[in-house]
């Protein structure tokens, strides 16, 4: 990284990206000090710490620190305290056009579709056909000469081709698609995405549909079929529509079967047309603040100059502290010009224009007592701006603080640097595991390269977490009591908890039967958390045709077959009283409708999400859907949901919010998730903020003539494929360590718990920090018994899962059973000796009759019937546990 002058930067601080489109801002206001004016925070974004009154006061400026301003130069470093730049992100909207047209190509034979943009942007055109005789909202790919280059193929029913600039000096980026008018294609359907930032853009919420026969029905999504002659004006030119002559046959016969060639072409008139729509796109901005502190040696006080470069009103909302607790107060004055007082916690300044360049600031005059400088930046009622989450904070220095530059002490700035660096790591993280899962690096990179990266990813997430667990305040160990761990107060990744999470299935497929589940388990409640539980899995809360809850109908309907809304409530407030995080269980892949459509066929929808038959997939023939075709497989005994439309994906993430905010939830099991993409669950669960998340991602294992393969990498590839899809915002259940212990244990085969590389053979072997590893649960167990667990050996696989990375999953009718001492004995020793979703396994024996692991130099097992015992050296092991073919060690 090359080093920047901070003073220069302070002198002139430039836009990171500047867009030469057309920006949508709002009038310039001024902020009125005559008025009572009320500049409330939105709900759910407060932005700094404190719980403030309603109050407001107006203030007046001090003439004193008017005149500070002419002798305040933060270019000098002579008399400077502290000097800071603060880069800072913010969202803008941009305006431009998208266009389409449709007229002849240059050999007057064909005729040629243009899609094009004006805004900058990684664009994509989405797109497919339908043929003659086609029923329904189905796309087909369209004929390999119909394709323009560049053009890659999605599944089997649409083309994805990229929008390009002819010349460097073209406003627009646009695709052209030929094709020949005497087809069988009826209508070509398009959506166009931006890749940059994963936005669609549909029709009034559908795709696109450009007709080539004048007889399609119209849903409401039909561009052009303009008839007659007229003008519209556009970004390129204006352009006349040109009545022509239809090139197919146009007699009448009595066979109108659409095989014959006549009837083919019959009704088939194209018109050229150029439509233009406003488009609206969100970029990302990036601006400066700087931030400078002198002490004033005529009036002995501290001033902090702020400038920007964020350009229209932009309001300083600040206080100060008197400690690292950093709680804000209002100092005594002088204030600077524009200044109100809000709720009597805080304060509200207008930046001034600076005399030169695109900048504005303030300059605030302050005790010496004070600690720190506290603020965040409003842009308008919706738009705060603040830094890496947190609030803007500014050391102010006294008499006794440490002198530097920066003000801060060498133990903050190793905080600051620890945080810096493991988030580079996170982010290259992030990058190797998107390079290792895009389709295009699977048909590149060969198979040893991959695992190389994978190797990499697992050391550069060893090495980010010693650093958290290194820069953790550590207490005396004779302040801890034997019982108690001491865990770091730390959250790793969103979506997925601190690491230490051991998950409870809190049902089974029996529990909706006594009506009063809800009151059930919440008497258990303290039980549960006493045996080590951090997180409970509660079934499905919603209104369902089944009973079990997993065919849901009313989505904002939570009396269920387990209890009323209100129990709900009553269950989750208590277990959060003793400590527990509570997960919801959301089906998202599908719904039962209310009502039939004309057809005789269940896929109109009543409730408050009324949707109709556009909200379901295409290509599921049981329900008739209009929708675009499914992201994933289908689900058939209820219609599969269209999570590609918009409005879809606005009401799911309000439901899931709502679920947040008025039960209690903390995170989601996400029910069949194999049947849509898992970029919508990442756009869910960045909507609604869960601490801990899973799918259920369910496929079979690879067999040959009956008998399960050792090599199950394709198996962990898939369910890891769509962990990176959501952006590892989610975790995963750990499908391939449970068919795998399936098949060791009942055929004692031990030696197919280590992969080929000496890993553990599942997708805990691969990405151990999205892998919720279970043994059994309500499907493949309990009353069902799709897959049970080899009978008499449960214990072997919880001592599996309980000493291995991962987040363990333990069911239910386990917990309650005779297992439950052995079960809570193995949780405590993973508390005691701090195992964790990320811990190092070292296999040292996997062979037909006995599987043994170290697990973070602490802790030792062994599974099966054979002989291990840990090495005795400079560790002293000790035997924790045993029970019917398994044993567990601790260092002593």
């Amino acid at each position: 990284m090359a080093a920047v002058t901070i003073d220069s930067l302070l002198q002139n601080p430039t836009l990171v990206f500047r867009p030469k489109a057309k920006v949508l801002l709002k009038p310039p206001r001024s902020l009125d000090c005559s008025r009572n004016r009320k500049l409330p925070l939105s709900r759910g974004s407060c932005l700094c710490s404190f719980n403030p009154r309603r109050t407001i006061h107006v203030v007046r400026a001090s003439s004193s620190e008017t005149a500070l301003i002419g002798n305040f130069d933060i270019s000098s470093s002579d008399d400077i305290l502290y000097k800071d730049i603060f880069p800072v992100k913010r969202i803008e909207k941009v305006e431009g056009k998208f266009f389409i047209r449709l007229d002849r190509s240059k050999d007057q034979h064909d005729w040629q579709l243009t899609v094009g943009c004006s805004l900058p942007g990684k664009w994509i055109l989405h797109w497919g056909v339908s043929y003659l005789g086609d029923s329904g909202s189905e796309w087909d790919q369209p004929p390999k000469g119909m394709r323009p280059p560049g053009s890659i193929p999605i599944k089997d029913y649409a083309i994805e081709t990229p929008l390009k600039k002819l010349s460097e000096g073209d406003i627009f980026h646009e695709v052209k698609i030929d094709f020949n008018p005497i087809s069988e294609i009826a209508a070509i359907h398009f959506v166009l995405k931006d890749e940059e930032t994963g936005a669609w853009y549909q029709h009034r919420g559908m795709d696109f549909k450009v007709p080539l026969v004048d007889y399609l029905e119209d849903d409401g999504n039909i561009v052009g079929a303009k008839r007659g002659f007229g003008v519209w004006s556009g970004a390129l030119q204006q352009f006349s529509n040109v009545l022509l002559k239809s090139e197919a046959s146009h007699a009448d016969s009595q066979n109108n079967s659409i095989e014959s060639k006549d009837s083919k072409n019959k009704n088939r008139c194209l018109e050229g047309f150029y439509e233009e729509q406003s488009i609206v796109k969100e970029v990302s901005v990036g601006n400066l603040v700087s931030v400078a502190v002198r002490k004033s040696p005529e009036t002995g006080k501290v001033i902090v100059c702020l400038e920007t470069d964020i350009p229209g009103d932009v309001v300083v909302h600040w206080g100060v502290c008197r400690d690292d607790a950093k709680i804000w107060e209002i100092p005594a004055a002088p204030y600077p010009p524009e200044t109100t007082v809000f709720k009597n916690k805080a304060l509200r300044t207008l930046l001034q224009p600076k005399a030169t360049g695109n900048r504005s600031g303030a300059l605030f005059t302050l005790d010496e007592e004070h600690f720190g400088f506290l603020f965040v930046l409003k842009l308008d009622d919706n738009t705060w701006l603040k830094f890496k989450e947190n609030d803007f904070y500014v050391p102010l220095l006294g008499t006794s603080s440490v002198p530097g530059l920066y003000g801060q002490s060498d133990s903050t700035s190793e905080e600051i640097s620890s945080k810096s660096y493991t988030d580079g790591i996170i982010n290259e993280i992030r990058n190797l595991v998107s390079g290792l899962s895009s389709e295009k690096s699977q048909k590149t990179k060969k198979k040893e390269v991959q695992e190389s990266i994978l190797q990499e990813i697992e050391q550069l997430a060893a090495e980010a977490y010693s650093i958290f667990r290194s820069s953790i305040t550590t207490v005396p160990d004779e302040v801890v009591s034997e019982t108690e761990t001491t865990k770091p107060a730390v959250k790793i990744s969103s979506g997925t908890g601190t690491g230490f999470e051991i998950l409870c299935q809190g049902f089974n497929w029996e529990s909706h039967k006594s009506g009063r589940w809800y009151m059930e388990l919440k008497e258990k409640a303290s039980e549960i958390s006493s045996l080590g539980f951090t997180v409970i899995w509660l079934p499905p809360p919603t209104e369902s045709v089944s009973p079990e809850g997993y065919m849901p109908k009313d989505l904002y309907n939570l009396n269920s077959r387990y209890g009323t809304i209100d129990e709900l409530k009553e269950l989750v407030k208590s277990l959060h009283e003793v400590g527990m995080k509570v997960l919801g269980d959301v089906v998202l892949n599908h719904r039962c409708a209310h009502f039939k459509n004309q057809n005789g066929v269940w896929n109109i929808f009543g409730g408050r999400l009324n949707w109709n038959d556009r909200a379901v997939v295409a290509d599921d023939p049981h329900f008739q859907g209009r929708g675009n075709k499914s992201s994933g497989d289908n689900f058939h005994a209820a219609p599969n949901i269209d999570h590609s439309q918009e409005f879809v994906r606005k009401d799911l993430k309000e439901w899931l919010g709502w679920l947040r905010e008025e039960i209690g939830y903390d995170g989601w099991r996400l029910d069949f998730v194999r049947g849509f993409w898992g970029g919508y669950v990442k756009d869910y669960l960045e909507a609604s903020g869960p601490y801990f998340a899973v799918g259920e991602y369910w496929d079979s294992l690879s067999y040959t003539y009956g008998e399960m393969d050792h090599n199950q990498d394709s198996h962990r590839q898939r369910i890891v494929d769509w962990i990176n899809a959501t952006n590892g915002t989610a975790g995963a259940f750990d499908v391939t360590t449970k068919g795998i212990l399936h098949s060791a244990l009942e055929r004692c085969e031990y030696w197919r718990l280590s992969d080929q590389k000496g890993k553990p053979p599942g997708v805990v072997g691969w990405w151990p920090s999205r892998a919720v590893t279970f043994i059994e649960n309500h499907d493949t167990g309990s009353t069902q018994g799709h897959w049970r667990f080899p009978g008499g050996k449960e214990m072997q696989g919880y001592a599996y899962i309980l000493t291995h990375p991962g987040t363990p999953a333990v069911f239910y009718d386990h917990i309650f059973s005779h297992h439950r001492s052995e079960i809570a004995s193995l949780i405590s020793v993973r508390n005691r000796n701090g195992i964790h979703c990320r811990s190092l396994v070292k296999i040292v024996k996997a062979e037909r009759d006995v599987y043994a692991a170290i697990i973070d130099e602490k802790v030792a097992m062994k599974i099966g019937p054979g002989y291990y015992e840990p090495p005795s050296g400079s560790q002293r092991w000790s035997l924790a546990l045993e029970g019917r073919d398994y044993k567990v060690w601790e260092t002593s």
